[in-house]
């Protein structure tokens, strides 16, 4: 496994359970595969191997716990999402030709069938001829779909029923930026709001956001260089008005608590942004 100094580093545990309202009835799928069902302590993880190990139980315990509709984000920009594709689907290939992998296009979808090889399981395109469900198939996994896509997205999750569907990394949060009128943005909100989270792991300035299931959405505060601790726990993602606020109450905490200080000058911490950037430049060699 590839040690890389992360801006993601363990901290306190987390015990609790999910306070959530389910919208899908909890009946757990016949599938042959089995995971350990993840405990309630979640840690942030300190490298991408971790993170989507993460996300492999999480995602694996969510359909277990009847979970018909699942979605798992990486969001660090300039991700190479092939890899973790790669990585994220190994516990899933027992299920053979249960399985049903799609890119958002032939010339992707080709290009993991030549890197990956010979697999048990379909990949195909969206817009591949062969790209119909087929009836023994049970999980159906999109990789990267984007809010262009979200109408043909739409369609084979119609066709699929009561089979579990995954998203990967979906890049549909960009739907106002390429120029979709409004009917495309009602549609992508209701796609969505099907989709409840496995997993979302968020890098931001000072802090990180995390969902691992069945743990709630976290925010960890950034301490001090690679230290981080658990700030607060949320039954639905937090916006930007809570974590400012999280951020805030930590910074007066700090400032009552510190010993003067020796200079005038500010001490200089290594900001989570300037770490993912190292980060990002050691997954690129």
């Amino acid at each position: 496994m590839t040690t890389i100094r992360s801006p993601l580093q363990n901290s306190h545990s987390l015990t609790c359970l999910l306070i959530h309202s389910f919208t899908h009835p909890l009946i757990p799928p016949s599938t042959p595969y089995s995971s350990t069902h993840p405990s309630n302590m979640t840690t942030l993880p300190k490298t991408l191997e971790e993170a989507i190990e993460q996300a492999k139980v999480s995602t694996q315990a969510a359909i277990e716990d009847g979970y018909k509709r699942v979605q798992v984000e990486i969001v660090f920009p300039e991700l190479k999402i092939m890899p973790i594709a790669a990585q994220f689907l190994e516990p899933f290939e027992a299920l053979g030709e249960k399985l049903r992998v799609y890119f958002t296009d032939a010339g992707a979808a080709a290009l993991a069938r030549r890197d990956w090889g010979e697999k048990p399981f379909a990949i195909r395109g969206l817009s591949d001829m062969r790209s119909e469900i087929q009836p023994e198939e049970e999980l159906l996994l999109f990789v990267e779909p984007s809010s262009v896509e979200v109408n043909e997205v739409e369609q084979l999750c119609q066709q699929a029923g009561d089979r579990a569907v995954v998203l990967l990394n979906p890049k549909m949060e960009d739907i106002v930026t390429i120029g979709i009128g409004y009917a495309g943005r009602q549609l992508r909100e209701r796609f969505l709001k099907q989709f409840d989270a496995a997993y979302y792991l968020q890098p931001i300035e000072g802090a990180a956001i995390l969902r691992a299931y069945p743990s709630p959405w976290q925010v960890w505060v950034e301490k001090a260089e690679d230290d981080y601790e658990l700030a607060g726990e949320f039954p639905q993602k937090p916006n930007s008005e809570m974590i400012e606020g999280l951020l805030l109450g930590t910074a007066e905490t700090e400032e009552a608590t510190a010993e003067p200080a020796t200079s005038s000058r500010p001490a200089q911490r290594k900001g989570i942004l300037s770490s993912l950037q190292q980060f990002l430049r050691a997954l690129s060699q």
